[in-house]
């Protein structure tokens, strides 16, 4: 599984002109799902974003995570995440897990995220979507599981 991870001040998801999900401070996250990944990548992955300490304590230094700022997680399906562009322009896709799997996935990461618990607002699985989002810092984490 890969997940691009970006801490936010605000984001939003719309489809067809409709707004489906906004979240204030927060992380917006894009998770790309691999025909190799199960249910143990899924759970790792959602252990990782849980944990990721990204937001500024006192001091100024990373060192608190979503839960302990109250912030909220966005979660987007992206299977261009596993795009591959090694050869030629144009990026293969022969990765990324196909519509029934990589969606069971998607949603276990949802789940285990509200397990957390975390407030988490998505995407809509499939669709054409509008993003929208205010990078804060800026951050951006890159995960790859495993």
């Amino acid at each position: 599984m890969r997940a691009v991870v970006q801490r936010v001040t605000r984001a939003s998801v719309d489809v067809g002109g409709a707004r489906i999900a906004a979240i204030g401070r927060g992380l917006l996250v894009f998770v790309g799902v691999a025909v190799s990944d199960g249910e143990a990548e899924a759970d790792a992955l959602a252990r990782k974003i849980a944990g990721l300490r990204v937001f500024d304590d006192a001091a100024g230094a990373m060192n608190l995570g979503a839960t302990e700022i109250g912030a909220s997680v966005l979660v987007v399906s992206q299977f261009t995440l596993l795009g591959d562009v090694r050869r030629g322009r144009r990026p293969s896709f022969v990765e990324a897990a196909r519509g029934e799997q990589a969606e069971r996935l998607y949603e276990r990461v949802v789940a285990g995220l509200r397990a957390v618990p975390l407030l988490v607002a998505t995407g809509r699985f499939g669709a054409e979507m509008a993003v929208e989002l205010v990078n804060d810092g800026p951050v951006t984490i890159l995960i790859s599981i495993p």
